[in-house]
């Protein structure tokens, strides 16, 4: 298993790819990059030494790997302020409240429990873009790193208060009534996964007048009860909770708290790609504005932007990718299909905590409107689309191997309205497909979306074809 290196961040099997020497060389790089940033007219904290925030999601191997980095940051000249078990988003927001140089966030987000990364920010809490990954990358290739004198080292120190920090912010925002929220009386399942979320996504439905919680896989242990990424097929038992608890709709989040998934009171998926498309149609209400998503969410956003006379835009996926069109653009909202919101009132990140706050807040006003209704009622109000997710492992196959099979493939579609900004985007009248090399995973996903799931999924088994006929040889694919 090779290591996988992105705008996503630096992420392997830990004791495999993922190993004590390659985390030191990337820490080491890391510091010496946030040095030359600092030199070069992005000072941040405006001290003497660099600055960095680190955080990381309960896996058992979070702590070892905080204390091997946050030992080789300080060694190299920075200033670390560990913030201990914290979300990616709140992380994110605790770099700007700290005016650090940069931050790392030790995670694999959704990829199993074996898996760990580690993921930078810059000095304005966001994942470095593709640009300044390919610096970092220069770096880290260099055979040898700066490393402070004995008597400049940097301090290693600990906060525990950016949780609240986080809620706090939230809840400051004038549109969330925590008092209209409470009239309702709701009760909620929340599902945590055993991740960073497990104390902070309770307390944020408490503060926000949610007082009756069914709560599972929210002790924190770090050990997945399930495949961690909130996705129908590995929410079966999460899903069976839900329809015995008597919950009026669930709330799952994954590892690291920038997704998220609901569940309907009937045990049905919202759907988490309706999760960004419910907020931003209540958000847009508010504050209207262009709207982004990425090249693999549902043409749903289109529709709801078109609803409320704004324009809707699609990057490459990646949030640096995505929040990096925002700017851009100027967008009011954004996200990505996964269940990824990006509220940049808050900040530029993907936050299920402020997901979670955006969709119960709009659920709720569309329940004083109409005096009542279950949220499989209110997932009626949105336009109504079927997409399927496939994957296909790759081997040996290289870059000019797939650029080839993807223009091949193409070719096989002259109807279809073609993009090569992120793999392969084939537009058709009804529906899409959108075959790319993942950013986490070695594998080629493909989606796909129809007006109804048979479409859906009869156009991934194709594309599903036509890539294990093109260009690839037995050895290239599993």
């Amino acid at each position: 298993m090779s290591l996988m290196i992105s705008v996503s961040g630096i992420r392997g099997v830990v004791g495999e790819s993922l190993t004590p020497k390659n985390l030191t060389a990337f820490a080491s790089a890391f510091a010496t990059w946030i040095q030359r940033s600092k030199e070069t007219g992005n000072p941040a904290s405006g001290g003497l030494r660099p600055r960095i925030v680190i955080g990381r999601d309960t896996r058992p191997t979070g702590k070892q790997i905080a204390g091997l980095v946050g030992n080789v940051l300080a060694l190299g000249g920075c200033d670390v302020i560990d913030i201990g078990v914290a979300t990616t988003p709140t992380v994110e927001m605790a770099t700007t409240a700290e005016k650090a140089d940069g931050g790392l966030i030790i995670t694999a987000s959704h990829n199993p429990v074996e898996w760990n990364a580690l993921k930078m920010l810059n000095h304005r809490g966001e994942f470095l873009t593709a640009e300044e990954v390919d610096s970092l990358l220069a770096i880290a290739a260099e055979e040898a790193f700066p490393a402070a004198p004995w008597n400049r080292i940097g301090s290693i120190s600990c906060s525990e208060s950016y949780d609240r920090h986080h809620i706090d912010a939230i809840l400051e925002m004038p549109f969330i009534d925590p008092e209209a929220i409470a009239g309702e009386n709701y009760r909620v399942l929340v599902d945590c996964v055993e991740g960073a979320g497990y104390a902070i996504v309770p307390e944020l439905c408490r503060r926000l007048g949610i007082g009756n919680l069914t709560l599972t896989a929210c002790e924190g242990t770090g050990l997945f009860p399930r495949n961690p990424e909130p996705v129908e097929e590995n929410l079966a038992g999460t899903i069976d909770l839900m329809r015995s608890s008597g919950c009026d709709f669930g709330l799952i989040v994954d590892p690291d708290v920038d997704r998220l998934a609901v569940i309907c009171e009937d045990g049905s998926l919202f759907g988490e790609e309706y999760s960004l498309v419910a907020c931003a149609d209540f958000y847009l209400g508010i504050n209207r504005g262009p709207v982004v998503n990425n090249l693999s969410s549902s043409r749903a956003l289109a529709d709801i932007a078109g609803r409320h006379e704004v324009p809707c835009y699609s990057a490459k996926v990646g949030e640096a990718n995505v929040t990096a069109m925002m700017k851009e653009v100027g967008a009011s909202i954004g996200g990505e299909g996964n269940g990824g919101i990006i509220l940049p009132e808050l900040h530029y990140g993907r936050d299920a905590l402020a997901g979670i706050a955006l969709f119960v807040q709009a659920f709720t006003g569309w329940r004083r409107k109409n005096r009542g209704g279950g949220l499989r009622e209110f997932r009626r109000q949105f336009p109504e689309y079927a997409m399927a997710k496939e994957k296909i492992r790759l081997g040996s196959l290289s870059a000019e191997k797939l650029d080839t099979m993807f223009r091949e493939i193409a070719a096989d579609y002259p109807e279809a309205a073609v993009s090569r900004l992120d793999g392969l985007k084939l537009d058709f009248r009804e529906s899409w497909a959108h075959l790319r090399p993942s950013n986490t995973e070695p594998i080629v996903r493909i989606y796909t979306e129809a007006p109804t799931k048979e479409k859906a999924e009869r156009l991934a088994a194709e594309m599903m074809e036509r890539i294990g006929k093109k260009s690839i040889s037995p050895e290239d694919a599993s």
